[in-house]
């Protein structure tokens, strides 16, 4: 049987409280969060950025290694 992995997007979170949603879906069980890093160069939409993910690191959320 296959294994599956709840991953919520990053989009949908509320972006003034980036970090305690993502604490929150994580203690809700979430296995990962996805995180959709858009450049608008690549693609024409504009996102997160890395300095975005290593804010959150204040809250304790890392890379799974």
């Amino acid at each position: 049987m296959k294994q599956y992995l709840i991953a919520p997007s990053i989009l949908s979170a509320d972006f003034a409280r980036l970090g305690e949603d993502t604490a929150r879906v994580l203690a809700a069980g979430a296995d990962v969060v996805h995180f959709d890093v858009m450049d608008n160069h690549y693609v024409p939409n504009l996102t997160i950025g890395p300095m975005v993910l290593k804010s959150l690191r204040d809250y304790g959320i890392t890379a799974p290694n």
